[in-house]
């Protein structure tokens, strides 16, 4: 049997182990152990399984996952989001839809401390959506917006899917994070365009907040988004200017956001240990799926299937960008059945060749590998920003998915414009960085 016979049977035991159940991190790394095992020896497979899974839980460099992770733990229970909320409030709430503006600066805001488009969703489908029904807000409207909304926390920085993309494929933590900020601001600008266009076409779903608030209240609640900037650029410049490591950058936002919260009394030990422990499992899922991505990454580059596979792409009689979105839709495909990063962290190791074969930009690929996922947590079956809207305001997932589907259209466009328009996230990483 040939190396590449034993490589398509290995992902298809991998595909059978899913389906079974078995987490995909543990799938990873049983097939990768046995596939190497049988094609090498199981001497060399013991010590690959040994070596990698230390080399990854003991990385300098990942070390910034839970840092990062544990700073947005933080932030999700400091009530940082509900100021956020607030202040945008005051300055566009009087107006139709304005608190669906709001609810998407603050998510914008938010994430750039946060990172999780989960933890974004949850906390404004806490804040927002009660709001927005006191004004009879259609909660189609309201919860459609606040799952989508709270994506953009994994596209601004500091954004976990391209600590790990940045990982996986050897590219400038700091670059990714700025090339995702310009298509970020144009997602955030686009969903803002989205409501106010649908107000305009029917003010019912979304009516005026009687109360209009004067100057010098505005200006007041601007404290409530001074801290966080100040943490994000203490951070981002940190690392731009070559004073932070992505490791240190980590360290410094965690410790800020922390020093913040004791600082406001926002914070109590009870969350603080909630924090710890969430960042750490989540964490350490991470890792596992890290892991389990290089020991099957192991085994397929014996197999020869990376190689193979980029050929193959290569040599279809279609032109690159066709190529490229036909990558991307595979990414959202696989992503509608498994976790999106999961799916992420097996699928890159095998296209990447292909897309820098084809002489695409790494860090622009990663940002729309990204934007792939951030369609990938909205939709059906596995859509975990709708999933955890509904957990929090008990509405229907139909009603969701409902409210989702229009504000699709502004992730559709920003792709085609990073598809058309590269330098939207290569020019300030060329620019800071050359």
């Amino acid at each position: 049997m040939s190396e590449v016979s034993i490589g398509l049977i290995g992902l298809g035991v991998l595909l059978a182990l899913f389906v079974t159940g078995l987490e995909l991190a543990f799938a990873m790394i049983v097939v990768g152990f046995a596939g190497f095992a049988y094609i090498i020896s199981p001497d060399a497979a013991l010590n690959l399984l040994a070596k990698d899974v230390f080399e990854c839980f003991q990385s300098y460099g990942l070390m910034v996952v839970p840092l990062f992770l544990f700073m947005g733990q933080i932030a999700f229970r400091a009530g940082i989001a509900s100021r956020l909320y607030d202040t945008a409030n005051k300055f566009v709430g009087h107006i139709s839809g304005g608190l669906g503006i709001a609810t998407v600066a603050g998510c914008a805001i938010f994430g750039a401390i946060c990172g999780s488009a989960a933890a974004t969703s949850a906390t404004f489908a806490a804040i927002s959506v009660p709001e927005m029904d006191k004004v009879n807000y259609s909660r189609k409207f309201s919860t459609g917006l606040v799952s989508i909304a709270g994506t953009l926390g994994i596209l601004v920085p500091p954004s976990v899917p391209l600590i790990i993309y940045g990982i996986l494929t050897q590219q400038s933590i700091g670059k990714l994070f700025v090339a995702g900020i310009v298509p970020a601001i144009i997602g955030a600008l686009l969903f803002i365009l989205i409501i106010v266009g649908r107000c305009k076409i029917n003010p019912s779903i979304a009516p005026r907040w009687e109360e209009r608030f004067g100057w010098r209240t505005r200006f007041k609640s601007l404290s409530g988004v001074a801290w966080p900037l100040a943490i994000f650029v203490v951070v981002m410049g940190g690392l731009l200017l070559g004073f932070f490591t992505p490791t240190e950058a980590g360290s410094v936002g965690a410790f800020a956001v922390l020093l913040v919260s004791l600082a406001n009394r926002n914070l109590n030990t009870k969350a603080f240990i909630t924090s710890v422990t969430d960042s750490l499992l989540t964490a350490t899922m991470m890792f596992f799926l890290l892991s389990g991505s290089v020991i099957l990454g192991h085994f397929l580059a014996v197999t020869k299937i990376p190689i193979i596979a980029s050929e193959w792409l290569i040599g279809l009689p279609l032109p690159p960008p066709m190529i490229i979105g036909l990558i991307c839709l595979i990414y959202l495909l696989g992503g509608s059945f498994i976790d999106d990063l999961a799916f992420m962290i097996l699928a890159t190791p095998i296209f990447y060749p292909a897309v820098v074969k084809l002489g695409y930009d790494p860090i622009w690929f990663g940002i729309m590998i990204v934007l792939t996922i951030m369609i990938g947590v909205v939709l059906p079956p596995v859509a975990l920003c709708v999933f955890v809207v509904k957990n929090v305001t008990n509405t229907p997932y139909s009603e969701i998915y409902a409210g989702v589907y229009p504000f699709l259209i502004g992730f559709v466009i920003c792709a085609i414009l990073l598809f058309i328009f590269p330098e939207l996230a290569l020019y300030l990483p060329n620019l800071l960085y050359n």
